[in-house]
């Protein structure tokens, strides 16, 4: 029996390929394939700041601590909430171009010109994001008419979304090594 491993580079190459149409341009994803990617990702998002609070919670019970304090200790992990969530779509979209809930939905964000989104223009991208969202997601609308489907997020950092040819992890996994 073969081993069977992994390497970062063989899982790099495989998640780089965009699917293209037949003729060439890539395959924009959907608003219902996005807008599932979004929900994985915020469910990521709450489980990681639901354990962070729970932790916070038990520590300053115990240490009962003056209402002022605990007043600031809310507002310091308002703010640590805001700047987790902006860094998680921020890191993922300026590192891989794909956060745990799009490479789920083998779905990613690049420019409009093909290129990798810099760290600028993903945090504009979280900006775009949230204001689409405001006005009961009417940001979200354009998805569906635009030929490259893009949202307000995707107009204001010049990015769009397209679909990925990658393999699931499993799959990468299960390539026999070469000798």
């Amino acid at each position: 029996m073969a081993a069977v491993t992994v390497t970062g580079e063989a899982l790099a190459s495989a998640s780089d390929s965009l699917s293209p149409r037949s003729d060439g341009s890539p395959e924009y994803a959907g608003l219902v394939t996005r807008a599932l990617g979004l929900v994985i990702d915020g469910l990521i998002i709450q489980l990681v700041a639901l354990f962070v609070a729970l932790g916070t919670i038990i520590v300053v019970g115990v240490l009962h601590l003056p209402k002022p304090v605990n007043t600031a200790l809310a507002a310091v992990g308002g703010v640590a909430y805001i700047a987790w969530t902006a860094g998680y779509f921020i890191g993922f979209w300026s590192s891989t171009g794909q956060t745990p809930g799009a490479r789920v939905m083998q779905v990613r964000v690049i420019t409009a010109g093909g290129d990798r989104v810099r760290s600028r223009r993903a945090l504009v991208r979280v900006i775009g994001l949230v204001l689409a969202a405001l006005p009961l997601f009417a940001g979200f609308i354009p998805i569906l008419f635009d030929s490259r489907r893009r949202g307000f997020q995707d107009w204001l950092a010049r990015t769009v979304v397209v679909r990925t040819s990658q393999p699931s992890i499993a799959a990468a996994r299960m390539r026999p090594r070469p000798s």
